[in-house]
């Protein structure tokens, strides 16, 4: 392998826009409703422990029990969940396809359920180009944790410093600083090219 860098993607927000509101505010009559709901009821906190692997179903049925009024809307996040996605980043799907013409291999390290992951498989035709993906559902650890970093340089044998890591959360790109990779906190497709062709790979600037 040459001395080009491995670019090793996160996915939301980086090649698809993620975000719960966009199913429910198709849920409540009011956007102060849906924010209440994500704020209080199908929290960030809730989700993320289906990105550490626990099964939809199961977490679905428990905070339905705890919340018996809104089941509708619980069981809503898991059996309408693509509603939860906005537009697909057309830009990095450009980079990530250049990248791949190139021979350069990509990797993803995604906070992900494992559940949807293999759902979204057939849909998002780029899911398949990579040459290998950590998947927190799968492993137990979500990022900022920097055990999930260390998972996927040792089964892809990969040092650290040969990896440049994109996310777009500002944790998750300080923790694998922290553990050795170069990082990108990603904030539009432009300026992702901008610094990824400074850093040397072959891609049109």
């Amino acid at each position: 392998m040459n001395d080009t860098l491995i670019p090793v993607f996160d996915l939301g927000g980086v090649f698809v826009d993620w975000n719960p509101m966009y199913l429910f505010r198709q849920l409540f009559d009011t956007e102060e409703d849906a924010q209440w709901f994500w704020d209080n009821i199908c929290t960030p906190d809730w989700n993320l422990e289906f990105d550490a692997g626990d099964i939809f179903s199961e977490g679905v049925a428990r905070l339905i029990t705890r919340y018996p009024r809104y089941w509708r809307e619980i069981q809503a996040f898991d059996l309408r969940w693509k509603e939860t996605l906005g537009e697909f980043n057309t830009g990095t799907i450009a980079i990530h396809d250049e990248l791949v013409a190139a021979e350069i291999p990509t990797f993803a390290i995604t906070n992900f359920s494992w559940e949807k992951w293999v759902s979204c498989l057939g849909e998002w035709t780029f899911l398949e180009k990579f040459d290998g993906a950590v998947v927190s559902g799968l492993e137990g650890l979500v990022k900022p944790d920097p055990r999930i970093y260390r998972v996927f340089c040792e089964r892809y044998g990969l040092a650290p410093e040969t990896c440049v890591f994109i996310d777009d959360s500002e944790p998750n790109v300080v923790s694998a600083r922290k553990f050795g990779m170069q990082a990108i906190h990603f904030t539009s497709a432009e300026q992702l090219r901008a610094d990824l062709v400074a850093l040397g790979l072959p891609l049109k600037a």
